[in-house]
């Protein structure tokens, strides 16, 4: 399967300079990775502003330890667990996780330039409901959800990601859908009746 924002996994040998010390090698390594650390962030956090700050704090911890990857697994295996991990230390505070999810319950729409009429205003309702629903999801299923459904990785893949079992990911990327499902039909069944007619 094509994945439309698949990350391209580094060459080994860019990894190796990298960690050799080779500057222009970590430049090529952190701009091949830096939308999709961000992206994790922003799965992870919910808020742009935090996984802005997360982003940063994992390019950190990136040039400080990137020597300490052996390759064990996939770079971007690796890579993902230093952005979690630096997501849920980002987030310890209370008043940082209040404040995350007040944002998320707090979508705001522009709206946008009516070409066609309600066919553009319903389709933008309909992925703005979908995204304050996302981010109601427990982070678990989040996690899941964007790394199999946006992103295309096969469970295999977001075990390895995740350190868990297939058939857990299987089990949280079912819950994701069935709970995404279901408060649609439940908060905004006219849209869905729009899609299915």
């Amino acid at each position: 399967m094509s994945r439309a924002n698949e990350p391209v996994e580094p060459a080994e040998d860019l990894v190796q300079r990298a960690q050799a010390g080779d500057g222009a090698a970590f430049e090529q390594l952190v701009r091949g990775c830096y939308d999709q650390i961000y992206r994790w962030a922003l799965v992870q956090t919910g808020d742009p502003d935090e996984a802005d700050d997360v982003t940063q704090d994992v390019l950190v911890v990136l040039y400080r330890k990137l020597r300490s990857f052996r390759g064990r697994s996939r770079f971007t295996s690796w890579l993902f667990q230093v952005t979690r991990n630096e997501a849920l230390q980002h987030g310890r505070t209370a008043g940082r996780l209040l404040r995350i999810k007040q944002r998320a319950r707090e979508v705001t729409v522009e709206e946008p330039e009516v070409h066609d009429g309600a066919s553009e205003i319903d389709g933008l309702n309909l992925a703005n409901a979908v995204r304050a629903m996302f981010r109601d999801l427990p982070v678990r299923q989040r996690e899941v959800f964007d790394l199999a459904d946006l992103q295309g990785y096969s469970p295999t893949e977001i075990a390895e990601m995740l350190r868990m079992k297939p058939v857990t990911v299987r089990a949280n990327l079912c819950k994701a859908r069935r709970a995404l499902r279901a408060g649609l039909l439940e908060k905004h069944p006219d849209l869905v009746e729009g899609l299915t007619q």
